[in-house]
């Protein structure tokens, strides 16, 4: 009986800590995420005009012979009823990267802020896709996926009814989509969540596990038909050229791993300074994320 009131205490006495951090670090986040909002809502339109771009393209799509392509010959076909592992491995990366990009709110070790981090790889997701949508619209190429061969009732769409037809985006679109080809948009997402884990993240056998996640991707990409071997060749130095021309124009995100670094970026330090009180409920008297701790600890 003593042994599980002590556990109970434990696990009450965790919980309150880890809301405490939960609540500081949102209220932090919450602050740059009111001067940053217009920026991250239109990458988030983006996404859709993305998927719009997408779609139209498939109206334009034409089924034809399967180009001849060396991976499709060096790889042997995983096969339609096999698909689905590519899109299984592709979610595990996708997900594990979006709750990284949460841990501030948990740990007390940060090395970033949340807003800033999902900032930056917006901006680069949405250079990528803007020059995806350049190329996939310059050259119509048939489409290696099996949906997309002749004789498959997805190969084609008919004309659409309504111009609204044109904006809207259905879940077979998603599955389904033909001649956005060049250059993977897969690649792009995996690419830039490794890419910024490998700048931002601190466990070296992850950064190592990402890179290798990477090429599976890759190459389960290519054994499952769904794009060419050029289009998964083109977005690994696209999408290393993008992130490397965004790094060159954005500022450096401040280092959180540092006890001394300021609770709010410079940026919106200023911008708080003109409210007395938002200011006090915040940061104190220029209380450093540091003293939050400790006062925390106290408690």
């Amino acid at each position: 009986m003593p042994l599980l009131i002590n556990m109970t205490l434990y696990i009450v006495r965790e919980a309150v800590k880890l809301w405490r951090k939960i609540a500081m670090e949102t209220c932090v986040e919450l602050q740059i995420f009111m001067e940053k909002w217009k920026l991250l809502l239109a990458g988030l339109f983006f996404q859709y005009v993305h998927g719009v771009a997408a779609h139209g393209i498939h109206y334009l799509h034409r089924p034809g012979p399967i180009l001849h392509d060396l991976g499709f010959s060096l790889l042997p076909e995983i096969g339609p009823d096999k698909a689905y592992v590519s899109e299984i491995f592709f979610s595990v990366i996708f997900f594990s990267f979006i709750l990284w990009t949460f841990y501030p709110f948990i740990y007390h070790s940060k090395r970033f802020y949340t807003v800033l981090l999902w900032r930056r790889v917006l901006a680069i997701l949405v250079t990528c896709q803007a020059l995806r949508i350049i190329t996939f619209y310059s050259t119509h190429l048939p489409g290696p996926n099996y949906h997309c061969r002749k004789g498959s009732k997805y190969a084609t769409l008919a004309p659409p009814e309504r111009i609204l037809d044109l904006f809207l985006i259905n879940v077979r679109g998603v599955f389904y989509g033909c001649g956005d080809l060049i250059f993977s948009s897969h690649m792009i997402f995996t690419l830039v969540f490794v890419l910024t884990y490998y700048k931002y993240g601190s466990k070296r056998f992850i950064k190592m596990l990402a890179w290798l996640m990477a090429v599976i991707q890759s190459l389960l990409i290519i054994a499952s038909r769904k794009h060419y071997s050029v289009d998964v060749v083109v977005a690994w130095y696209t999408t290393n050229l993008v992130v490397y021309f965004i790094d060159t124009k954005l500022t450096e995100m401040p280092d959180r791993s540092n006890g001394n670094q300021p609770l709010l970026p410079l940026v919106a330090k200023e911008k708080e300074s003109k409210s007395d009180e938002t200011h006090k409920l915040l940061n104190g008297n220029s209380v450093n994320e540091l003293d939050w701790v400790n006062i925390f600890n106290m408690k």
